[in-house]
């Protein structure tokens, strides 16, 4: 294909449900291009370093290439490698560090405004010896292109969306919203906001490995979908005095090295070197309005197909995590695999037959 003719699918989204997208459009022999603000498998890069899934092997494996490990559940390392080779397999032609901005449906075709965004390594891949399935950059940083194409899947997620509690001093380096490891904070005071498994994960983690933590939650308990085996061993050491908990309270700001919280007891001064505000995702409803994509105001659940994940506006899919909107513990990798075949079957029969209405849920 050359660089005048549109893609038959362009993909925004470079994690596990993009690539399984690209795959299958490889497969069948269309033209496809996986652009990313980040890089390959952005989110799975920002998971806390030893993670392990709880998820099986064989749930994570998209596109027929198996996950040979010998272990039962990858570790992140291991996902990491793994959604490279499927790249690697089939040539997948990425666009790394390339941020769309906005999805304009033109006719029978969509133009895709992008712009290069700096990385820090280069983004050239290694997928393969031939041109069209390397890297595809927009240019130096600051770089605008306009990409043509057919059907657009987005494919975005939602682990850069992590919600924010919106009181004053959340801005300062050293409250986060994203865990990774415990070791730099070995000695310290750490305060972790949230009760679910990221948060829940964190605390014990930080604990083990010598940090002084206190838990903040604004309910009465840990919450009770925490992984099984992870929540007994947080209440213990609740219960033990180890990981300190202040339950029904809320964070009111954020000052110098300190947390200051309201409790059924009163305003408490939490010291604290770090804190880590863990309470959840939101994936980006406004962009999905930039491209016309109806989106649910309460629950930010995007019209779409079930059935071919196309949304109301005919050949633009949306595919993963955020067909569930704000209910980000429905959707996973291993119950998203399907999309990928879904698009690209439905996707074969607009580009055979011509565009057809599509039958949509709200």
């Amino acid at each position: 294909m050359n660089d005048h003719e549109p893609l038959d699918l362009l993909v925004v989204g470079a994690g596990p449900t993009g690539i399984a997208i690209g795959a299958e459009a490889r497969r069948a022999g269309l033209s496809v291009l996986l652009v990313d603000r980040g890089p390959l498998t952005a989110a799975i890069q920002a998971y806390p370093t030893f993670l392990e899934f709880f998820t099986t092997r064989d749930r994570l494996e998209i596109a027929d290439v198996p996950f040979a490990i010998p272990e039962a559940k990858p570790t992140r390392r291991q996902a990491l490698v793994y959604y490279r080779s499927v790249v690697e397999r089939y040539g997948i032609p990425l666009a790394l560090h390339e941020d769309v901005r906005d999805v304009e449906r033109t006719g029978d075709e969509f133009l895709v405004r992008t712009v290069r965004l700096a990385s820090s390594s280069s983004s050239s891949s290694s997928s393969s010896s031939s041109s069209s399935s390397r890297s595809d950059p927009a240019g130096a940083p600051g770089g605008e292109r306009l990409r043509r194409a057919r059907a657009v899947a987005i494919a975005t997620g939602y682990f850069d969306g992590w919600q924010r509690l919106g009181v004053p001093g959340e801005e300062q380096p050293w409250v986060r919203h994203r865990y990774v490891e415990p070791y730099p904070y070995f000695d310290q005071d750490v305060v972790i906001v949230g009760a679910g498994n990221t948060a829940a994960e964190a605390a014990v983690d930080l604990w083990r490995n010598g940090a002084r933590v206190t838990l903040v939650h604004r309910r009465e308990q840990i919450k009770p979908g925490v992984k099984y085996w992870l929540k007994p061993d947080l209440e213990n050491r609740i219960a033990e005095g180890s990981i300190r908990a202040r339950f029904r309270s809320v964070v009111r700001a954020f000052g110098r090295e300190s947390v200051e919280i309201a409790t059924p007891d009163g305003v408490e001064s939490l010291p604290a070197q770090a804190a880590f505000v863990l309470i959840g995702y939101v994936p980006d409803a406004d962009f999905q309005r930039r491209c016309g994509i109806e989106v649910d105001a309460a629950t930010l659940v995007p019209r779409f197909d079930p059935e071919t994940c196309e949304t109301n506006v005919p050949g633009l899919y949306v595919a993963g995590t955020i067909q569930a909107g704000r209910s980000i513990d429905r959707i996973f990798i291993e119950n998203s695999r399907e999309h990928g075949p879904q698009i690209v079957r439905h996707l074969r029969q607009r580009l055979r037959a011509g565009a057809a209405e599509p039958v949509l849920t709200a």
